[in-house]
């Protein structure tokens, strides 16, 4: 709700989809009055996984006042290391953008 995701895009695509990460990071970038923002989904586990999304499947979005990209990693482990590599990953991500804000990549 803090970041106005639609819940229509909620619900076609569930919560963790490409199109939810990037729904929070533009409601992150326009509700906290920053100029960048990073918004990460994902299964971490034990439990939650799925044959199409499962544990370890975690969707990233970085945005700025120009841009938003997002993307989907796949990642292996335990769930602390599931979200240790997806923090790392993210804040990867979150540097590209900040370095390069009209074309970046994680």
């Amino acid at each position: 709700e803090c970041l106005n995701v639609p819940v229509e895009t909620i619900e076609s695509f569930g919560a963790v989809s490409e199109q939810v990460a990037k729904a929070m990071a533009e409601g992150a970038l326009r509700n906290a009055n920053v100029d960048a923002a990073i918004s990460i989904t994902g299964i971490a586990g034990p439990t939650g996984g799925s044959v199409e999304k499962p544990v370890g499947t975690v969707c990233f979005g970085w945005a700025n006042r120009t841009t938003c990209q997002t993307e989907t990693v796949y990642f292996d482990g335990d769930r602390q290391s599931i979200r240790q590599q997806a923090t790392s990953y993210a804040l990867a991500g979150f540097l590209s953008l900040l370095i390069n804000s009209t074309h970046f990549s994680s």
